[in-house]
């Protein structure tokens, strides 16, 4: 099993930082897929960015390409999305997930075997 904790969500107005946090536990041996996913009211999950431990690569939907940065700290087993730029339509309970394979699209949150409880991010204009 794994567990997942998020951190680092807020309150910020349009243009701000936050930079979220997401520290997995348990058995976190071996590469992985590492996702966010954040959901707004009303509107569904949505695939934010994805980054694979074993070799680094990351993607990204393309409303957030160029203002947020998926990274990962192997050593703290912890996941990091810096989000820049904000923008209003940004504010969503913002998700950390895990899966070990493939398993298909990055983007897809049924494809993940692990979750958190998420983060609050709200952006004022």
């Amino acid at each position: 099993q794994v567990q997942l904790v998020e951190s680092g969500g807020g309150s910020v107005q349009a243009g701000g930082s936050l930079r979220l946090s997401c520290v997995a536990s348990g058995y976190t041996y071996g590469s992985k897929y590492m996702g966010w996913f954040r959901q707004a009211p009303g509107k569904e999950r949505e695939g934010v960015a994805c980054i694979y431990t074993g070799g680094g690569s990351t993607y990204y939907t393309d409303s957030v390409k160029g203002r947020f940065t998926i990274s990962h700290n192997n050593g703290e087993n912890t996941v990091y999305l810096q989000m820049n730029s904000l923008k209003p339509e940004d504010t969503a309970m913002y998700y950390c997930a895990a899966r070990r394979g493939y398993g298909g699209p990055w983007y897809r949150g049924d494809t993940y075997n692990y979750w958190g409880q998420g983060t609050q991010v709200t952006v004022s204009s």
